[in-house]
């Protein structure tokens, strides 16, 4: 079972442990929140109680490392996806609460985002305020099953928001509700654990709810609460919660937004939220995720590994890990551990990996005695088990990220490489060199 349950029990679990970094002084949204996120980024998480002109907190880095993640979890890092992988095959329940902090203080009307929370500017050319750390919940109306995922929001005026949706489960809920020219209900929990932040970026088919994943990945049904203006139930312990629409035909301009490749995403006509109602704790924390930071890579980065694991397994066994490197973004390039059995189980592995994550464009596939979260570690497997006329694939004009800018809108080049050792070398050809007691300490 987690040992956390919402955002404020894991902020103090970070500070008993001196993984949390306190300002006392008075920080500015603009810009600040996020220097002070990259400064810390990979170290400790970062705590602004004092924002200015806003009454209300900022938390950033809640959760920047794979250990952590894991220590959420209960289980070693080492099992952190297998456990991931686990609760996507088998959620579990979520409990409807009657009562619930998160709805404290309820504001119905004159509603204005931007005074009611600190929301961070954080690059230089980004088109405004950005919500980052927002699960935007919604319902599909034919099996009543819900959706929780994360997408940026622009706040574009008072009670309106710019949000980017991609072509996944979303998307295709508010496109069938556009379809009748009806809005689709949505509600946007910020302040969560990292667990539930982790169920939401859950690769799977449609129909599964990421909310039931987060009870699986507890070890505890995660308490919902009833919405107070829209038919849907969010996380009770959520710090705020944004009920609204994004009604159908309404697009307005978003961007630019400083995305996950370290580049800006350009400006575009994307589909409007409208928010109807605020809830909120009355001591409520705004949290808020560093964008392109590693808070941002992981969390995509992880689930995307869990769901690759388990569709390579079903393909090779002998796969023995997966890992999305940080240097790639936690999307585009990929490592893999193959316990090799066939000549033919590595381009097995090359083509099952594009084929499951199309944002992937390299692939390295490596034996189990290299340490995929090593990056020398890597090289020196492509350096001395490598030959380029045999053992690199590339496959041209594929599907792949729109957010790489050296794509074509998305089509680009696929590159596969082969660095297991073949099986027919003879063993002491490469025979790892060690240095008997070279764990000794003086």
């Amino acid at each position: 079972m987690s040992p956390v349950a919402s955002l404020r029990e894991w902020i103090e679990w970070l500070r008993g442990r001196g993984e949390l970094e306190l300002v006392s002084r008075p920080v500015s949204r603009r810009f600040e929140i996020a220097a002070l996120a990259h400064r810390f980024d990979g170290r400790k998480a970062v705590l602004c109680p004092r924002v200015e002109g806003h009454a209300m907190p900022v938390v950033a880095n809640c959760a920047t490392r794979r250990d952590l993640y894991a220590a959420a979890a209960g289980v070693e890092p080492t099992e952190l996806l297998d456990r991931f992988a686990a609760a996507i095959d088998a959620p579990r329940p979520c409990r409807i609460v009657e009562q619930a902090r998160v709805q404290e203080v309820v504001i119905r009307e004159a509603i204005d985002i931007g005074t009611l929370l600190p929301v961070p500017l954080h690059h230089e050319r980004d088109a405004g305020a950005y919500i980052t750390a927002g699960v935007v919940i919604a319902r599909d109306p034919e099996t009543g099953r819900r959706n929780a995922s994360i997408h940026r929001l622009q706040v574009l005026e008072r009670e309106t928001l710019g949000i980017l949706i991609l072509p996944r489960h979303l998307w295709h809920l508010y496109l069938e509700r556009e379809a009748r020219s009806a809005p689709l209900e949505v509600a946007v929990a910020i302040g969560l654990d990292p667990l539930t932040l982790l169920a939401s970026q859950a690769i799977t088919p449609p129909g599964v709810d990421e909310l039931e994943i987060a009870s699986a990945l507890r070890g505890s049904p995660l308490p919902l609460a009833r919405c107070v203006s829209v038919d849907l139930e969010v996380p009770a312990e959520a710090e705020i919660v944004l009920e609204g629409v994004i009604p159908p035909h309404l697009r307005r301009v978003e961007g630019p937004f400083g995305e996950f490749p370290r580049y800006y995403g350009p400006p575009s006509e994307k589909p409007v939220l409208q928010v109807r109602a605020v809830t909120h704790r009355r001591d409520a924390i705004y949290q808020t995720i560093l964008p392109a930071g590693r808070e941002h890579l992981l969390l995509g980065g992880i689930a995307r590994e869990a769901s690759l694991l388990r569709a390579l397994r079903a393909s090779v066994p002998a796969v023995a890990g997966v890992h999305l490197t940080p240097g790639g973004a936690c999307r585009y390039h990929a490592v893999v551990a193959l316990r090799k059995r066939h000549e033919g189980d590595a381009r097995t592995v090359l083509f099952a990996t594009f084929a499951t994550i199309p944002e992937v464009k390299h692939v390295i596939v490596v034996d189990e005695d290299v340490d995929i979260y090593d990056p020398e570690e890597v090289e020196w497997a492509v350096a001395t088990r490598c030959q380029a006329d045999r053992d690199v694939l590339i496959v041209p004009r594929a599907k792949g990220s729109e957010l790489d800018p050296s794509s074509a809108d998305g089509l680009g080049a696929k590159m596969g490489i082969d660095a297991t050792i073949p099986l027919d070398a003879p063993a002491e050809r490469f025979l790892r060199i060690r240095i008997p007691l070279e764990e000794f300490q003086p």
